[in-house]
C-alpha cells in the first residue's frame, strides 16, 4: 500500500503547528477577558496554561521521536495501552478537531461581518438561537472546499501557504509591538488585575482557557511521518511549538495593554482591533483584524490536514473501515480520509455557531481525555518496549505527569461546575453531545470486526517500525 510521502521541513512543520492553533476570537474577545480577570490576570494565566501544556508536549516529543507515524496518538495508545486505548485516543482526538473544524465554517463569514455588515443579510435558518445568513454560509463553504482542494494534491501545498501566511502574521504581531511601543506607555499596565477579586484567582481562572489556546504542538506529531527531519529533531520541534505560540500571544496581548490603559480596552467590542484604533493607529487596528482571519484561516488549514491522518491511523488499525486507509500513490494523500473529514465537516458547519458552539465546548473535554492517554502511554511504552531507540527524552522525566494533572482539571472543570471557574458545559445540550459521542464511539469500537491477520494490521500501522518495535518488545 503507498505511503505518504515525506516532505514536510522544519519551517513547515512549527508554521502547521503554531498557525495551526493561533486562532482569531482571542484576538477581539481579549477586551472580554480583561474585563472579567485584567491584563495580567489573562496575560499570566496564559502563560501558566501554557507552561502545563508544555508539560504534556514533552510526552508527545518523546513518542514522536519513538514512533513517527502519522495519527500518532492512536499508533502510541495502540501499542502502549492496547486496542481499545488507541481507538479512545483517535475518536476523541476527531472529536476534538471536528469541533472546531465545523465552528469555522460559519466562524469565517462571522468573522468577516465585523467589517462587512452585508454578511448579516439574507438569514436562511437559525438553529440555538443564532441565525446563519446565505452570505456567510457561501464563505463558509467557499474557504472549506479551498482548504480541501489544497490537501488534495499534496500536503506539501498546504504546508507552503501556511508558511506564507504565519509569515504574514509574525509581522502584523512584530509591527503591533512596535506601534505599541511607541505610542503606548507603561503606566497603562498598571494595576495589571481587577479590583473586584484577588490576582491569584483571577490568574488561576485563565490557567484552563490558556492550555487550550497552545494545543497546536499535537499536528506536529501527527504528522511525523510526512516529515523529512529524524525523529529527534521532529519531538523537538512539537515542544518548540508549544513556546513559539505562546510567545507570539504573550507579545501581542502586552502590546494590547500597553498601547492604551488596559482598562479601557476592557470596554471596547473588539479588543486588540479597537485598541490600537483608539490609540490613532487605525492601519494597526487593521492588521490586527488581518491577524484575526489568518489564524483563522491557518487553523482551518492545520486541522483539515491533521484530522484526516487521525482517521487514516485509526483505518491502518482497522478501528474505523480499512477503505479510509488507501493513499493515493501519486500525491501521498489519503484522499478517502480527506473526504470523509470534508462531509463531516460540512455536515457540523450547517449547523452554524449556535449549535457548533456546543460541539466546540465539548471538544475541551476530548482534547483533555487525548492529553491524559498520551502521557500514560509515554510512562508505559519503556516497560513494553524496553529495547525501542527514544531519541528524545523529556526531562524531567515527571513533568509529562504535571501536564497530565493539568488535562484532568480541563476535564474537570468542564463537567463538574466550579465556582468563579466559567468553563462548565451547557446542560442538557453540551452534555448529550458528550454522551453521544462517547456511546457511538463504543458502539463503533464493539461492531468492528477484529483483524483477520493481526501481524498483517500492526505492520500496517506503524510501517517501517513494525522491525524494531518487535525487536525492542519485552519478552
Amino acid at each position: 500500500m503507498a505511503e505518504l510521502k515525506k516532505s514536510l521541513g522544519l519551517p513547515s512543520l512549527i508554521a502547521l503547528g503554531v498557525a495551526g492553533v493561533v486562532g482569531s476570537s482571542w484576538i477581539y474577545t481579549s477586551s472580554s477577558f480583561f474585563a472579567d480577570l485584567g491584563a495580567g490576570g489573562m496575560i499570566i494565566g496564559l502563560l501558566i496554561g501554557a507552561a502545563l501544556a508544555a508539560c504534556v508536549a514533552l510526552a508527545y516529543g518523546e513518542m514522536t521521536s519513538a514512533v513517527p507515524r502519522a495519527g500518532g496518538e492512536v499508533v502510541w495508545g495502540y501499542t502502549s495501552l492496547g486496542r481499545s486505548a488507541g481507538f479512545a485516543t483517535g475518536w476523541f482526538h476527531i472529536g476534538a478537531y471536528i469541533s472546531s473544524l465545523a465552528f469555522y465554517v460559519t466562524a469565517f463569514g462571522t468573522l468577516l461581518a465585523k467589517y462587512v455588515p452585508a454578511m448579516d443579510a439574507i438569514p436562511l435558518y437559525s438553529v440555538g438561537g443564532a441565525p446563519v445568513t446565505l452570505p456567510v454560509l457561501a464563505a463558509g463553504l467557499a474557504l472549506t472546499l479551498v482548504i480541501f482542494g489544497l490537501n488534495w494534491f499534496g500536503v506539501s501545498l498546504g504546508a507552503q501557504i501556511q508558511v506564507g501566511l504565519f509569515g504574514a502574521m509574525l509581522l502584523i504581531g512584530a509591527a503591533l509591538v512596535i506601534g505599541a511601543l511607541v505610542v503606548g506607555s507603561p503606566a497603562n499596565l498598571w494595576p495589571m488585575w481587577t479590583s473586584e477579586q484577588p490576582p491569584v484567582a483571577s490568574t488561576l481562572r485563565m490557567v484552563v482557557p490558556g492550555i487550550t489556546y497552545v494545543v497546536g504542538f499535537s499536528l506536529v506529531a501527527v504528522l511525523a511521518e510526512e516529515s523529512s527531519l529524524s525523529p529527534r529533531r521532529v519531538g523537538r520541534a512539537v515542544v518548540a511549538t508549544v513556546g513559539c505560540a505562546a510567545v507570539f500571544y504573550t507579545a501581542v496581548l502586552l502590546a494590547t495593554a500597553y498601547v492604551g490603559p488596559w482598562e479601557d480596552v476592557a470596554g471596547m467590542d473588539l479588543g486588540t482591533i479597537d485598541a490600537f484604533t483608539a490609540a490613532g493607529l487605525p492601519l494597526l487596528g487593521l492588521g490586527a483584524f488581518l491577524i484575526a482571519v489568518l489564524g483563522l484561516i491557518t487553523s482551518f488549514l492545520g486541522l483539515f490536514v491533521a484530522s484526516s491522518r487521525v482517521v487514516l491511523a485509526l483505518a491502518r488499525s482497522r478501528l474505523l473501515p480499512h477503505g479510509l486507509a488507501k493513499v493515493d500513490e501519486r500525491s501521498g494523500v489519503p484522499r478517502r480520509a480527506l473526504l470523509f473529514i470534508l462531509v463531516v465537516t460540512v455536515a457540523l458547519g450547517l449547523l452554524g455557531p449556535g449549535a457548533i458552539i456546543w460541539f466546540l465546548d465539548a471538544g475541551g473535554v476530548f482534547l483533555g481525555v487525548v492529553w491524559f492517554l498520551v502521557v500514560l502511554a509515554k510512562y508505559r511504552l519503556p516497560r513494553v518496549y524496553p529495547g525501542l531507540d527514544r531519541t528524545y527524552r523529556a526531562r524531567p522525566a515527571f513533568l509529562p505527569a504535571v501536564g497530565a494533572l493539568g488535562a484532568v482539571l480541563v476535564i474537570a472543570f468542564t463537567l463538574v461546575p466550579v465556582p468563579g471557574v466559567e468553563m462548565s458545559l451547557q446542560w442538557p445540550q453540551e452534555y448529550l453531545i458528550l454522551i453521544t459521542w462517547v456511546v457511538l464511539g463504543a458502539v463503533l469500537f464493539v461492531l468492528t470486526p477484529r483483524p483477520k491477520d493481526p501481524e498483517q494490521a500492526f505492520e500496517e500501522m506503524v510501517g517501517p517500525l513494525a522491525g524494531s518495535l518487535r525487536g525492542a518488545k519485552r519478552g
